[in-house]
């Protein structure tokens, strides 16, 4: 953090979204904090009003659409307003003429400059001290600050080659963009946190479009050499059919046996109309030889309700295969029409009503099943992470979408500490420190 000058600009930055937005932003705030700017909290005395959005589905939208207009009332005087993130690389020239409130709108997805319309509105080279445009930043290879926490996410590619049915992303965010593994062990050095979580939209296929030759540009690789600077490393969003026996392994090795499988479905036919591969058996199977090689492994999935062409056959199918799977963690989605997306001119439209029903009946099956699996650990010692005062995790928590341990507030965060746990708080549980 730049130290305070009172001719300091300021700053005010507010993210929305997944993981990977948040490692953008902590990359934008070190640019900022390096132009001898100081980031502050209250954005009504900010100089620059920085939001970074989401554009994943609608509701995301829409909150960056509130986000943005809420701030904008809040701006003062000659504060200038930036939009940056994933709607301003899916919707550039139309946002900008959209939001007359918006100085600038500056995606950091690929970088090269917008065109000449968007650049009328760069922010000028004195309001930043640097004569580099925000836009023309790549955020993916630029240095970023320590996190306050223990545990740090770390993105190592951008984009998708992928094309699945309902996903916008490769028409923004472009083809995947691999880091060096060296790029990424100096950030991961540069941190010094405890745990390291690895993100990319497709984790498995990291490293394929780096040069040929590089052997050690494959997510197996680099996994073990992440592991060999931290204690933990988690790995966030691997696509099911991509996993190979290696990495399997390399994960169920280690003191985090945690498996964030990206299904979506378990219905054939659906998941071919979402131009995915896999099936129920293929993920059971899957989902069992883990549990085979380490038996503490944790699962974590998430599902797209009301694809178009979903029936009552598809949600028979993903109610019996949570039932069998039982996953400790879900997430469900309602599916949101997406323009430029194979789905968007699909037929078989499911009534929203209809959606938010399966959804519902889903998640409560869910529920059922992570609740089990947490009564399960009353009496277990585990080890913990301490995030923050009050609060620590196991490894079978993924930090800010899994539960956590509540415990002694007098336990100092940062480190870890053996905990037997002694109740649940919903899917919370509670932990006591072990004596020794």
């Amino acid at each position: 953090m730049t130290k305070y000058d009172s001719d300091n600009k300021t700053f005010y930055l507010e993210t929305l979204g997944c993981p990977k937005n948040q490692v953008d932003s902590d990359k934008i705030a070190n640019y900022l904090c390096n132009a001898d700017m100081l980031e502050i909290k209250d954005p009504s005395r900010a100089d620059i009003i920085v939001v970074n959005t989401c554009a994943f589905i609608e509701a995301a939208r829409q909150e960056s659409i509130d986000t943005i207009l809420a701030l904008s009332e809040k701006k003062q005087g000659s504060a200038r307003l930036v939009v940056s993130g994933c709607m301003a690389e899916r919707y550039g020239d139309e946002l900008a003429a959209a939001l007359p409130e918006v100085d600038l709108v500056a995606g950091f997805g690929v970088p090269v400059n917008f065109s000449p319309t968007i650049g009328k509105r760069f922010l000028r080279s004195s309001d930043l001290d640097k004569s580099t445009s925000l836009a023309s930043l790549d955020l993916l290879e630029l240095p970023r600050t320590s996190p306050d926490t223990p545990w740090a996410y770390v993105k190592v590619a951008e984009g998708c080659d992928r094309n699945c049915g309902f996903c916008a992303i490769p028409g923004f965010r472009g083809k995947q963009r691999s880091r060096s593994v060296g790029s990424i062990l100096q950030e991961v050095r540069a941190l010094g946190s405890k745990e390291i979580v690895l993100v990319a939209q497709d984790l498995a296929s990291y490293g394929k479009d780096l040069p040929a030759g590089d052997d050690k540009s494959n997510i197996v690789e680099l996994f073990y050499q992440v592991a060999a600077e931290v204690s933990w490393v988690r790995l966030l969003y691997l696509y099911p059919t991509s996993i190979s026996d290696e990495l399997l392994k390399a994960i169920s090795a280690t003191e985090v046996p945690y498996f964030d499988l990206s299904l979506q479905h378990s219905s054939r036919p659906l998941l071919k109309r979402m131009r995915r591969s896999g099936h129920a058996k293929y993920y059971l199977d899957l989902i069992n030889k883990i549990r085979d090689i380490n038996p503490e492994a944790v699962f974590r999935s998430s599902f797209v309700i009301g694809y178009p062409g979903e029936g009552e056959a598809d949600q028979d199918s993903l109610l019996e295969f949570l039932q069998t799977a039982e996953l400790d963690w879900a997430g469900f989605f309602s599916y949101s029409k997406e323009e430029g997306t194979y789905a968007y001119t699909q037929d078989g439209e499911v009534d929203e009503e209809l959606r938010l029903l399966r959804l519902r009946e889903c998640q409560a099956l869910q529920d059922e099943i992570t609740a089990k699996k947490r009564q399960n650990l009353i009496g277990m010692t585990v080890k913990a992470l301490v995030d923050e005062s009050g609060w620590a995790r196991s490894f079978r928590e993924a930090p800010e979408i899994d539960g956590r341990i509540s415990i002694d507030p007098g336990i100092k965060p940062g480190g870890f500490v053996e905990l037997q746990i002694k109740d649940t708080l919903g899917v919370d549980l509670v932990g006591e420190p072990v004596s020794r």
